[in-house]
């Protein structure tokens, strides 16, 4: 008897730090699992780049397309069979926030791909070399996204109340996207800062000079538009995990699943754009999906106690079948609104 109540006192002081048993598993992490991640990441893309696409050229929709099933078929392999078999306590519910997390992370990067479409049509980006500069701003992104997250980590174990405030952030934020006009979400790259300040501070040289990064003109060395796409890539990267990473933390707030389904995410995001950057437009509805998403995920963060007394363990579940129904709906949507549009236009021309 005794026993039971110093278990309940222990879990009533670990919800009270933030450190809640349904959002948080108690895993076993060690630095062997993330050396072994890491040297798993680094060995993928040294493969791709290396092996895969040592030559720059074209990556056809159908080659990016097996590349995104690959990428997607290593995180289900990862949260469902290799996670649950190395890792101390990573049970059936840990796979569920996983893949909760990495089919978040993954729609988000959607969005992205949107938006590099639009900097690569704007530099004139061939798209023979538009696969470099993916592969160096992922790398970036990896770090980038890995030191936000760690930051995050520590500010939500520190200061509890962080969590509202990234469910309010997430709540505007999703509020602002469905309210959002189609013709106001594309970025004038003209009056872009990062793209005003880079050519101001440094020597830009007017041409591309083939896929280099550099190039030597007129007797010096100066930066191409590769390079200054690069940049612009990277920061576009930082603004949209300013959204991703709060989502992630309203799925789970262990930093190894917060890491690793980001990172599963980004490594697709690659394969993802040549996949969808010639069809963004058939998925009209999609912003609006993920919109809808980030709205669920904001309010649950800051609903996050009464929810968790009415349902228990089954929200991890219910969370990851809301945020699958939300983006297949807004999916379906599209392929509707697409069919209707082209059943109209054979009417009309009849």
């Amino acid at each position: 008897m005794s026993e039971t109540c110093i278990d309940a006192v222990s879990e009533s002081e670990s919800s009270l730090s933030g450190r809640d048993f349904h959002m948080a598993p108690i895993l076993n992490i060690s630095i062997g699992h993330w050396a072994g991640f890491f040297a798993f990441v680094l060995g993928g893309l040294a493969l791709d780049l290396g092996l895969f696409h040592r030559q720059s050229r074209e990556v056809r929709a159908r080659e990016a397309l097996v590349w995104t099933l690959i990428w997607a078929g290593c995180a289900f392999f990862f949260g469902t069979v290799l996670a649950p078999r190395t890792i101390p306590g990573w049970d059936p519910s840990t796979s569920a926030l996983f893949l909760t997390g990495y089919l978040v992370e993954l729609c988000l990067s959607m969005d992205n791909v949107f938006v590099i479409a639009i900097i690569f049509s704007y530099f004139g980006v061939p798209q023979r070399w538009q696969h470099r500069v993916l592969f160096w701003g992922i790398l970036g992104a990896l770090v980038l996204r890995g030191g936000m997250i760690w930051l995050g980590s520590e500010l939500i174990q520190r200061v509890h109340w962080t969590l509202y405030v990234f469910g309010g952030f997430l709540l505007i934020t999703g509020a602002k996207m469905l309210l959002l006009q189609e013709e106001d979400a594309s970025p004038d790259l003209s009056k872009n800062p990062v793209v005003k300040w880079v050519r101001h501070c440094l020597p830009v040289s007017p041409d591309f000079d083939e896929e280099r990064f550099t190039t030597r003109s007129k007797g010096r060395w100066m930066i191409t538009p590769l390079a200054v796409v690069l940049v612009v890539v990277e920061t576009t990267d930082v603004v949209f995990a300013l959204d991703s990473i709060p989502a992630i933390f309203g799925i789970t707030r262990e930093p190894f699943l917060v890491f690793t389904s980001n990172i599963f995410a980004i490594l697709g995001l690659r394969s993802l754009y040549f996949v969808l950057a010639s069809a963004m437009g058939y998925f009209r509805h999609l912003k609006k999906g993920l919109a809808l998403v980030l709205v669920f995920i904001g309010a649950k963060m800051l609903a996050e106690e009464p929810l968790l007394k009415l349902l228990g363990d089954r929200l991890k579940y219910v969370s990851l079948a809301v945020v699958m129904s939300l983006i297949m709906l807004s999916i379906l949507a599209s392929v509707f609104s697409n069919h209707q549009d082209r059943k109209g236009g054979k009417g009309s021309s009849t």
